[in-house]
């Protein structure tokens, strides 16, 4: 298991994993969740900025969730304890049926929580590839991962 003292500033991890992005995955995703037609319908999708049928925002990033998830179980499980949120998200291109992507994650600091002792508070930034390595989304997010030795000094 690897807790919150094993993680290192400045490391860097790229998804063990890739998604591919169906069109049946992307519509059945944007009637639930995102219905907009360039999302659901060929035909409107091609008279919009993305020119054809494109996967949502949101659908997108809860496929880059699954690969971090993975990624994690793939590797060393992480002690984590869930997040408190995300403080930058940005959708740079689109994504489309038959697009792979993958995700690079950069720790980027950690700090012992002052009120729980027991967790670690992480910031990470993750960027979303497709299969040409152009970046498609980025996100700085923050999570709290379970401390080894609670009682050890907090820095």
């Amino acid at each position: 298991m690897r807790y919150f003292e094993d993680m290192v500033v400045g490391s860097r991890t790229r998804s063990s994993r890739t998604y591919r992005v169906t069109r049946e995955e992307v519509i059945e995703f944007a009637t639930k969740y995102d219905p907009q037609p360039f999302h659901l319908d060929d035909e409107a999708a091609k008279a919009t900025f993305f020119g054809r049928l494109s996967a949502s925002g949101w659908h997108t990033g809860a496929m880059v969730m699954r690969l971090m998830v993975d990624t994690w179980k793939d590797s060393e499980p992480t002690a984590g304890l869930g997040s408190p949120g995300i403080d930058e998200l940005r959708w740079v291109k689109p994504v489309y049926p038959g697009d792979e992507i993958s995700v690079e994650m950069e720790l980027l600091e950690k700090r012992r929580s002052q009120s729980r002792p027991d967790m670690g508070i992480t910031k990470t930034r993750q960027t979303v590839l497709n299969q040409k390595g152009e970046v498609v989304m980025t996100m700085v997010s923050n999570g709290l991962v379970r401390v080894r030795d609670p009682s050890a000094p907090i820095d």
